[in-house]
């Protein structure tokens, strides 16, 4: 996949000029932990970015629990970390690239110009691989991060609900099959998907080892699918919903967007409608 590099890509181009790590490890459970483990140790080099107080906005009544962040503050958190619209990106966490893939997806919303890319097997792998780990806290060169916001990659729950069951639309749920079908919901206050929704797992882009299928391979999970629909990708909050987008586009899927609301915030309006089972 083209947004996937390995460790041994990253060893060999750690010290690229334009090149920036970003540690963006983050457990729902516990979100503190992401800043202790940074502390504890990171990547050599890597700035922290935190999916709580970077990359997620003020949370309301509606917009579901992980909102888009205020763009203009993240601009400017980005470019004191050294992140302009030219500066190549190499995110990781440690829980299968979910919260790095957050980061890839908002750099590519919010203008980036240059690569973004996911570390395939994130922190667990690099260590694992015994390459050198640092606790010390960089001191990045400031830059610009111009945003030039690209409205088409994302639907609002206005365009979801008037889009349901209208041809040549498939919505994706991202989500465990058992959240999807409504027979457990251990987070939102209401089990089920949006009506007409097909689900692909976002955990499945990934294979036993840990590691990132191929295009090809992803090409396969979505072989059902056509890419001249437009797919709209959701999730429980807009977070793990970022990895299928990014499969779907290694597999060849040109109209793509993101649902960043999710479920979390199509829940939240009483009259939208929800079902359970298999479509």
């Amino acid at each position: 996949m083209k947004a996937i590099v390995t460790a041994a890509w990253l060893a060999e181009h750690a010290q690229d000029k334009d090149l920036i790590i970003a540690d963006c490890r983050f457990r729902l459970d516990d979100v503190a932990a992401g800043d202790s483990a940074y502390q504890a140790a990171h990547l050599p080099g890597a700035v922290r970015l935190d999916l709580d107080r970077d990359l997620t906005g003020a949370k309301g009544e509606h917009g579901g629990r992980h909102p888009l962040p205020d763009l203009a503050q993240l601009a400017a958190k980005l470019g004191s970390l050294g992140i302009g619209n030219g500066t190549t990106v190499v995110a990781y966490d440690d829980q299968g690239g979910a919260m790095a893939s957050r980061l890839w997806w908002l750099l590519r919303y919010m203008g980036h110009d240059a690569e973004a890319y996911i570390l395939d097997g994130g922190y667990t792998g690099r260590e694992k691989a015994g390459y050198p780990l640092d606790s010390a806290v960089p001191e990045p060169n400031p830059q610009t991060f111009r945003l030039q916001v690209r409205e088409g990659l994302t639907a609002d729950v206005e365009e979801v609900r008037g889009k349901l069951g209208q041809p040549g639309v498939v919505l994706v749920d991202s989500r465990e099959a058992p959240r999807y079908r409504g027979e457990a919901e251990p987070i939102d206050r209401a089990a089920g998907h949006i009506p007409g929704a097909v689900n692909r797992f976002w955990g499945e882009g990934r294979g036993a080892d840990g590691a990132w299928k191929s295009a090809e391979a992803q090409r396969e999970r979505f072989a059902d699918l056509s890419r001249d629909d437009e797919i709209i990708v959701y999730c429980g909050s807009g977070v793990t919903a970022c990895p299928n987008v990014m499969a779907l586009e290694a597999a060849g899927f040109t109209r793509v967007k993101l649902y960043p609301g999710s479920w979390s915030d199509w829940i939240s309006y009483a009259d939208n409608p929800v079902a359970v089972g298999d479509e």
